[in-house]
């Protein structure tokens, strides 16, 4: 390949092009430009190892296992002991300090009272100084030792659209590329007859949030780095079966026709997308003798049901779900993103976490020791989490049963496991209300995301995703799209490295 991609751009551009993007009028005559402008992001200087990454990976592909909604911290993960004896009693002033809270609890006519955990937590033997593991959680504490748990994750955003959008594509605004897009389009695909970016909802019985297809779209960059969304019902793709009286043999002549049309109006256009259009047909095509195989489950041992559970046996359970996402690890795809909805509890929240809890404890546990048992954890990077955290304080009554918790983006609990992260430690803490994150003597921190000097301790989402773009072996600062003149990037222009994480 021409080690100049606008010079070849360039040369590949004819007369018929160029008079047939004049035809369209300026803005379509301009396209030269605009593909000049997206090819000079990779001629940026950069040293790259021998298979193309900014340095030696440890993971080749992640799992990411989104609970939507914000699940409690307070009642899962981040213990607090001494709010037991604060039952009902206000939060200081001091503690939260001025910041922001949603209109949902700023105006409770009870104030915003502390509200301790009413679950059972026990320590666990980590390695460092052991993790809390709530009773809500017993198969996911039998692989605790796995497991690298941060209780000092933070956001900006307080809502839910801007804040899962923020997490998923590095801004609150939409139209900016996906975690996923951006694997894709920096590594590739490890399969030609699968994407290489999958998702899947997992059923749930509180789904109240919507997910939208731009939580895992490629905004600006082309079509083909989107993730397919696997459905559990009919087929696991839209469109997958022919229709009736179409063959095989006649999709593939249909499909040759219609390459021979996209290829012409691209020689007269050059239009990259047609390019992007032409590989999404031939993947379909390959997709449809091998996602059947994928979803076929008759070829797995009963141990395996054993450890994923009986509900693995049923299409869209959050277990089945995580039993698919290790066979399609296998296949070679390298991001899979399971979400799981139901997680907002503003009012009912024991009733709601604990069948939330119910659906994925198992399912999590069982990912991480079936890629254990098959070598695959090792270069399977595993995370946990939701877009931000809940409030210590309780929204509602906290003597009713269905009282609930607001959102809270000011320190929340994600883990991690396999693919690189140090396994059996916890990173990061919270003070003694859960409320802000803090340092080794319990003081509140107040990390600036926008600082170019990092604060120890701390995990803002742009370092979350930097993190995982190192382990996949590519440098944040450097893996850049450019778009309307400017070079964006993941993580914006914010992001560090959390190298106290890696092993």
């Amino acid at each position: 390949m021409n080690k100049d991609p606008i010079r070849e751009y360039e040369l590949l551009s004819t007369r018929r092009q160029l008079f047939g993007r004049a035809a369209l009028g300026v803005g379509t005559a301009a396209l030269a430009t605009v593909l000049g402008s997206q090819l000079l992001a990779d001629q940026l200087p950069q040293e790259k190892t021998a298979d193309g990454l900014h340095h030696p990976a440890t993971a080749k592909r992640v799992i990411y296992l989104f609970m939507s909604g914000g699940p409690s911290q307070h009642d899962l993960w981040d213990y607090k002991p001494k709010l037991r004896g604060m039952s009902g009693q206000q939060l200081p002033p001091h503690v939260r300090d001025g910041q922001r809270i949603t209109g949902m609890t700023s105006n409770q006519k009870n104030g915003l009272p502390v509200c301790p955990s009413k679950y059972k937590f026990t320590q666990y033997d980590n390695h460092d100084r052991g993790v809390y593991v709530s009773e809500l959680l017993p198969h996911t504490a039998t692989v605790v030792k796995d497991l690298c748990v941060v209780h000092s994750t933070f956001t900006e955003a307080i809502n839910h659209d801007p804040a899962i959008t923020y997490i998923q594509t590095g801004s609150q605004i939409p139209g900016r590329p996906s975690l996923g897009a951006w694997l894709s389009y920096g590594l590739g695909s490890m399969n030609e007859n699968l994407p290489s970016y999958v998702v899947m909802h997992a059923k749930t019985d509180f789904a109240e949030q919507s997910l939208f297809n731009r939580l895992w779209g490629t905004g600006f960059m082309p079509s083909q780095h989107q993730g397919m969304l696997m459905q559990s019902q009919g087929d696991p793709v839209l469109y997958l079966s022919n229709p009736q009286g179409v063959s095989r043999v006649d999709r593939r002549e249909q499909l040759d026709t219609l390459a021979a049309l996209n290829q012409e109006q691209h020689r007269r256009f050059a239009d990259p997308e047609i390019l992007a259009r032409i590989k999404q047909h031939e993947m379909a095509y390959r997709m449809q003798a091998s996602v059947p195989e994928l979803m076929d489950l008759s070829t797995e041992d009963e141990q395996t049901f054993e450890l994923y559970g009986e509900e693995a046996r049923q299409p869209g359970t959050f277990a089945a779900c995580c039993l698919n996402a290790r066979r399609l690890a296998e296949r070679g795809v390298r991001n899979i993103q399971i979400f799981h909805r139901g997680w907002d509890a503003h009012g009912n929240l024991p009733k709601e976490h604990e069948s939330q809890c119910k659906d994925v404890d198992q399912g999590c546990a069982a990912l991480i020791k079936d890629l254990k048992r098959r070598g695959m954890l090792e270069d399977t990077l595993v995370v946990w989490g939701g877009e931000f955290g809940r409030t210590v304080y309780c929204q509602g009554n906290l003597t009713d049963t269905n009282y609930g918790r607001d959102h809270h983006p000011r320190c929340f609990t994600v883990w991690m496991a396999g693919g690189g992260v140090k396994p059996g430690i916890t990173y990061g803490q919270t003070d003694d209300f859960g409320y802000n994150i803090a340092d080794v003597n319990g003081n509140p921190l107040t990390p600036q995301p926008g600082k170019e000097i990092w604060t120890p301790g701390t995990m803002h989402i742009h370092d979350l995703n930097a993190t995982i773009l190192h382990l996949l072996g590519i440098d944040h600062t450097r893996l850049t799209f450019r778009y309307q003149g400017r070079d964006f990037r993941l993580t914006d222009v914010h992001g560090h490295v959390i190298h106290d994480l890696i092993a």
